[in-house]
């Protein structure tokens, strides 16, 4: 399960990767700076943008959940629950005056 869950993570995660890059910011290029409306997308002007924002938000909620759903599970697979619980302690002798 936990592999299964890891893989799925990151797919999502290359998958948010994409869509971000995809994105371009309001009044990115020349003519949106001069109110034009830019026709190089396949989408249309504002079909791309809606497209790619839901993209966004549903691959973030499922990037999250992953998230949380991994935490669970390797919190429950694992017994020890410190990070520095498998490190070697050393004690320190004071120096003699």
């Amino acid at each position: 399960m936990i592999y299964l869950l890891v893989v799925i993570h990151i797919i999502v995660s290359l998958f948010i990767i994409g869509v971000v890059l995809l994105q371009q910011g309001k009044s990115a290029d020349l003519a949106g700076a001069f109110g034009g409306q830019g026709s190089q997308t396949a989408f249309g002007p504002r079909g791309a943008a809606n497209l790619l924002t839901k993209l966004t938000t549903y691959s973030a909620i499922v990037f999250m959940l992953t998230t949380i759903g991994l935490t669970i599970l390797l919190s429950r697979a694992s017994g020890d629950h410190s990070v520095l619980s498998g490190t070697k302690t050393t004690q320190s002798v004071p120096a003699k005056k």
